[in-house]
């Protein structure tokens, strides 16, 4: 299925925790000389209009980035990355996660992005042109092109796993992909966002993670009570698989704020539990 189209939701609270936590990854991976590659497998459109009519019949950016845009006092990573953002991309626009890579990227590093949808794909290419050839955009597949490209030369990698989840196969198919690649490269760091839904699959998604790897990392952000019907996302989570030794801290510090933050009731609670990290 390729109905799933992220202008109707972006910059909504999912994509606050999920590019908060890429943005902390990527800039922990900066530090080091060393070059890295960004692999993304469901990068999407890349960019997105906040006044177009997909943003616009939802609204959900104004509970997520307006939100976090117009506040005041954040604590410092946080205040960084809503600045980070802010002052570089567009106005009327909230970032994709490949943008959001590509500005992070330093001279020797490379960015691969995989992208199936016939309308996002060219909107892809566009936004990462500027990246000239350290960037790469494939229409095909995510989950077979990411173990295409592994391991990576340089050794060194962020892996951003984040598909719709349309279908129940897709939990499926993250799992399997995730342990193919850790048996192709085993010292990656890959970041898989999933939602939080009332479903059986995605409550049992981070229990399947966790058993593919001794170091691990899970972050949710709830930002409401579930449905009594239970229909709905009412909040998402990031699982990171070998993560960055800062990141749980980062993470410790900045998940209360971010949490009252994007509040939609009084049940509005974040999650962060950590594998082998001690």
């Amino acid at each position: 299925m390729l109905s799933y189209r992220h202008s109707f939701h972006a910059g909504n609270h999912a994509d606050m925790l999920k590019h908060f936590t890429l943005f902390l990854t990527l800039e922990y991976f900066g530090r080091k000389d060393k070059p890295y590659w960004y692999i993304d497998t469901h990068a999407g459109a890349g960019l997105y209009a906040l006044d177009s009519g997909f943003a616009q019949k939802l609204g959900e950016y104004r509970d997520g980035w307006l939100r976090v845009r117009q506040a005041e006092k954040l604590p410092a990573d946080l205040a960084r990355f809503a600045d980070f953002v802010g002052e570089r991309q567009p106005e009327n626009r909230y970032c994709g996660s490949p943008w959001l890579a590509a500005g992070l990227l330093r001279p020797d590093d490379r960015i691969r992005c995989f992208e199936m949808h016939p309308a996002d794909f060219p909107l892809l290419e566009q936004t990462l042109a500027s990246a000239g050839r350290r960037a790469q955009v494939r229409c095909e597949d995510g989950y077979g092109g990411l173990l295409s490209l592994l391991p990576p030369p340089p050794r060194r990698a962020v892996v951003l796993v984040d598909p719709p989840y349309e279908e129940k196969q897709d939990y499926r198919r993250v799992v399997d992909t995730l342990k193919a690649a850790l048996k192709r490269f085993a010292t990656g760091c890959y970041l898989v966002w999933y939602p939080c839904l009332s479903r059986a699959e995605s409550r049992t998604l981070p229990e399947k993670l966790a058993a593919l790897s001794p170091k691990s990392l899970r972050a949710e952000l709830h930002v409401r009570r579930p449905q009594a019907d239970g229909f709905g996302m009412h909040g998402s989570g990031m699982f990171v698989i070998n993560p960055p030794y800062v990141l749980a801290a980062q993470l410790r510090e900045n998940l209360p704020a971010l949490t009252r933050l994007l509040a939609q009731d009084t049940d509005a609670h974040f999650v962060l539990e950590t594998q082998g990290l001690d």
